[in-house]
Order: structure tokens, then sequence, then C-alpha cells
């Protein structure tokens, strides 16, 4: 019986503690899913990084249109999980047990989110602070502070970063 306490604890834990860092586990539905996707208008090889990425949804979807996808998440059952749900697109999609806060966005060409509004002012400073490329962020139900969302849709909000590049 103590073992089964001790397991229910770790998994409370597991799906609390991430308030203190970003957002709780939202699955993103079907619908916003694509139409994330098609908001930040990556092309297939092009490198989508998920912050808070969940069970994976997203970086599934993406591969699925040949972009490559790397998701960060600090719960570790959500790892584990979009790990093995998205084991037939291994070769595009990367899930690592991370803090975001704590690694480089900088090959990013589009970022998709979920955070909770008291982050969203970090993370614009994230982005400003370590993108030297025109990046498209698309972000569910939250909105950057001091920023107008270039476009929204279904409780997503595009924002772009960056000059965009001239054409020659």
């Amino acid at each position: 019986m103590s073992w089964l306490i001790l397991a229910v604890c770790l998994v409370i834990i597991a799906f609390s503690s991430v308030l203190l860092f970003g957002a709780p586990y939202l699955p993103t539905l079907k619908k916003q899913q694509k139409e994330a996707l098609d908001l930040l208008a990556l092309k297939p090889g092009q490198l989508l990084i998920e912050l808070g990425s969940g069970d994976g949804r997203i970086l599934k979807e993406a591969a699925r249109r040949g972009i490559r996808a790397t998701g960060y998440e600090i719960n570790p059952f959500l790892v584990i999980y979009s790990k093995i749900s998205c084991w037939p697109e291994r070769k595009l999609v990367q899930t690592h047990w991370r803090n975001f806060w704590h690694v480089s966005i900088k090959p990013a060409d589009g970022i998709y989110t979920f955070l909770l509004e008291r982050y969203m002012s970090k993370l614009a400073e994230k982005i400003i602070s370590e993108i030297d490329k025109p990046l498209n962020l698309v972000s569910f139900s939250f909105e950057l502070p001091g920023r107008k969302p270039v476009n929204k849709q279904s409780g997503l909000n595009l924002y772009h970063f960056g000059k965009p590049n001239k054409k020659i």
C-alpha cells in the first residue's frame, strides 16, 4: 500500500510542479494543432521547438508535415509517453526531459507554446536575446504583453520576431 501512496504522490508532484515553470498539462486539440502549424508556416526540414511539449501531439503533427520537431517537457511521465507515442516519427521528433528555460532556442525556425500569462514576458525576452533570424511564435491562449499578435485564430496567437529576410 505504501508504494501506491508513493506512486500517487510522485504523479501529483510531476503534474503540479510544472506550474512553477510554465503551465499545467493541457492537450492541444486536433483542430488547433493543424491551425498552429499552419500559422507557423514552417516548411519541411525546418525546426519547430515546442516549449512544454506535453504528450507530443504537436511534435507528431509537425513530423507528419516533414518538419523537424524538438520538444522540451519537465514532467517525466509526459516525456516517456511522448517518446513512445512519437516513436513512428522518431527520425524527425526529439523529446527532452528538460526545463526549457535552460536550453537554447537559437536553432528554432518556429516555436509553439502554451504558457501561463505570468511567463510570457520572460519568453519574449528569451526569444529576443537568443534569436538572430526571423522567427514565428504561436502561443496558445496567452498573449505577449506589449506586443500585438500578427494573427489570432481559435485561441492561437501568432507573433513575428526579427526582421524578415530581404529578397534579392
